[in-house]
């Protein structure tokens, strides 16, 4: 059994090493299993808001990041024959600090191993959590799918849709798929029948067809993602998942089909489309959940609450969910260190972690709320009426982390 220590983190994804450096920026000691190789290649690009934006920030993260995405602060709305419709804020510096940053995963996650390695923390690939053990008021104790067993104080699941971590939580619960997949594929700038001054990125929207997504990546833009949705009547399992994304054929087949109804943007972008940048991507929920943490066993990100990709707020709230984690976890400590042992640790990580759950599930509703609005905004008959009211969206840009972990860990 390794040597206990503060948190154990299960997931060394975008959420699992950023909360290790948050907690390492907290002086609390970490450490990360992942059940994977370290290499991590994961394809597709992500997109960053000024919210998440500001607390990659605190962690020395923004800077590293910044010069290898794409900076945008509009995401541009248009009908079928090409006329503006809507526009929604992805970021602003002026009014949030930030501009919206679109940045390769897999880019992202490099940086973050590499600052993780920096810092001293350990991550141990090739380790597969497989089920709590045994739990005490002071720490928690468990066994990977290898025979081995690790413990600490606190053990957090970061470990995505389909956690592991979840099951001891909730362990009938299967995360709903949507019948919804997006088939993106990344091809050059330069292909696009448009103008510099056309708006990207854009979402054109067809009642026959739905939406086209153009978003331009790589750090001069040179790039665009192209990608639409498709329902489907069945779920597949892991093994049907890659068979259906090893058809590469199928997926630029669909990429095409309909683009003639769209403006010529769209014809000219799926003229020619590279095999390697293809992906596909099921849609998956989960409920909401009563708690994210049971004893010493918490989970966040994706593993508490998958948020649908409308608003672009799905690793973005990760974010959030483990800056103020991390934040809350040193103020128990520290209020434990000031009292000398005498309060009731137990007692009083439970309520403040209560309180982060509630107060960050508020948060996720409102993004839920938003995601609603957005999508009532595309149908067929709103998109005929013309230009909306802009959203206010300073709640969500421009909120106070730390006031919020003060807050939650009173």
């Amino acid at each position: 059994m390794s040597t206990t220590t503060d948190v154990a983190i299960i997931g060394a994804g975008l959420s699992g090493l950023t909360l290790a450096l948050a907690l390492h920026r907290q002086n609390i000691p970490c450490i990360l299993y992942e059940s994977r190789e370290a290499s991590l290649d994961i394809g597709g690009a992500i997109m960053l808001s000024p919210n998440a934006l500001k607390i990659l920030d605190t962690l020395g993260v923004y800077k590293r990041i910044a010069p290898l995405g794409y900076h945008f602060e509009k995401l541009y709305f248009r009908s079928d024959d090409d006329k503006p419709v809507d526009d929604f804020d992805f970021g602003s510096e002026a009014k949030h600090g930030y501009k919206a940053l679109r940045i390769y995963r897999y880019e992202f996650i490099n940086v973050l191993v590499s600052m993780v390695r920096d810092a001293g923390i350990p991550v141990v690939y090739h380790k597969k959590f497989s089920h709590v053990t045994a739990e005490s008021s002071t720490s928690v104790t468990w066994a990977f799918a290898d025979g081995s067993a690790a413990s600490a104080k606190l053990l957090v699941g970061a470990d995505g849709i389909h956690s592991r971590v979840r099951k001891h939580l909730y362990p009938d619960l299967t995360p709903q798929f949507t019948n919804m997949i997006g088939v993106t594929a990344a091809v050059p700038r330069a292909q696009l029948q448009a103008g510099p001054d056309y708006p990207l990125p854009v979402t054109i929207m067809s009642p026959k067809h739905g939406a086209f997504v153009i978003a331009p990546q790589r750090a001069d833009g040179s790039e665009v993602l192209i990608g639409k949705q498709r329902r489907l009547q069945q779920e597949h399992d892991r093994a049907g998942w890659d068979e259906l994304m090893g058809n590469k054929a199928w997926c630029v087949d669909f990429l095409r089909e309909g683009s003639a109804d769209f403006p010529p943007i769209v014809a000219s972008a799926v003229v020619d489309i590279p095999l390697k940048g293809i992906n596909l991507w099921p849609f998956y929920l989960v409920p909401k959940l009563d708690t994210w943490a049971k004893g010493r066993v918490v989970i966040l990100g994706d593993a508490a609450h998958a948020i649908p990709p409308t608003a672009g707020q799905g690793v973005n709230q990760a974010f959030e969910d483990v800056y103020t984690f991390s934040g809350i976890v040193a103020k128990v400590q520290k209020q434990e260190q000031s009292d000398n042992g005498e309060g009731d640790g137990a007692v009083r990580m439970a309520k403040a972690l209560k309180n982060w759950q509630l107060g960050r599930q508020a948060r996720v509703d409102m993004v839920l709320q938003l995601n609603d609005k957005l999508n009532k905004r595309r149908l067929p008959d709103a998109v005929k009426a013309g230009v909306f009211e802009p959203f206010d969206l300073d709640w969500l840009y421009g909120v106070d982390f730390d006031q919020m972990i003060a807050e939650w860990a009173s």
